[in-house]
């Protein structure tokens, strides 16, 4: 046999007995939700189990919830949600403490809070919050932000939420310090409405860099048993210099008894991995 030839038998030999190479490990990230509440309406002592079990199946990293709401014979939801879960919670609210009814927004976790605030947004009259928490995420500090924007579909509505994402950029700003951000909750606005052009120009939104050419009937996040227009209105946002979208889908979005539902609203989860 040639040299040539041997050389390649032994080679071929050689490459047989080693071990197959390991897949990649799949790149550090977390996970979220985002979730409408319907507050108490609709028996939520019943929806309250459904979504306390789709919550402990995905065990996500974080939660925001909007339209949270504490008043006598009714504890805090954000409050209930996380003891069951074993998370830690932020809760915003315009109403001060001590208040025997109390509505707003809250940030959950199962990570290691680094640090905390809430900022009342502009303009000061419609009573709109964002909760913060910074996380730690295996070693890799993130900034989570939650918020519900003003609902109205006219054009005072439209003005009122440019106003608002313009004072949630600001506050974003003053606390993010170079740590990557994600911006979750009910905007009241599809990702390209002019209302969010500001917020879009910075950030990712996470469904759709997964999801590509849905039909909005398809994808709407608002309930389409409450409401007769599909509309996507509740997002997750992500710095897309330090972040990926890698999953995507939509919760709630089947009723778990005859004619009964999670919520009005669906909720959204979304895995996102820091960037390379």
């Amino acid at each position: 046999m040639a040299r040539t030839g041997m050389l390649g038998v032994l080679l071929a030999c050689a490459l047989a007995v080693l071990p197959a190479r390991a897949a990649e490990p799949a790149g550090k990230g977390m996970s979220m939700v985002t979730f409408n509440l319907h507050h108490d309406r609709e028996n939520w002592s019943q929806r309250r189990e459904v979504i306390l079990r789709e919550l402990e199946a995905l065990q996500p990293d974080a939660i925001a919830l909007q339209e949270v709401i504490q008043k006598p014979h009714v504890r805090n939801q954000a409050a209930w949600l996380a003891r069951k879960l074993g998370y830690d919670y932020q809760f915003v609210s315009t109403d001060p403490p001590g208040r025997f009814k109390r509505y707003g927004n809250a940030l959950l976790t199962r990570r290691p809070v680094l640090a905390r605030g809430e900022h009342l947004l502009a303009p000061r009259t419609d009573y709109r919050t964002v909760a913060h928490l910074r996380i730690d995420v295996d070693g890799q500090a993130v900034n989570l932000y939650a918020t519900h924007l003003n609902e109205r579909s006219d054009e005072s509505g439209s003005r009122i939420r440019g106003e608002q994402v313009a004072d949630l950029l600001k506050f974003i700003a003053g606390t993010a310090d170079d740590v990557p951000v994600v911006i979750a909750g009910d905007f009241n606005a599809l990702v390209d409405a002019g209302d969010l052009s500001a917020l879009r120009q910075r950030y990712g939104d996470s469904y759709g860099s997964v999801h590509v050419n849905n039909e909005l009937a398809q994808v709407s996040t608002l309930n389409r048993h409450y409401y007769d227009a599909p509309s996507r209105i509740d997002h997750i946002f992500f710095q897309q210099d330090k972040l990926l979208a890698r999953e995507a889908k939509l919760l709630f979005d089947q009723p778990y008894a005859e004619g009964r539902w999670a919520s009005d609203h669906y909720g959204v989860w979304t895995r996102l991995q820091f960037a390379p």
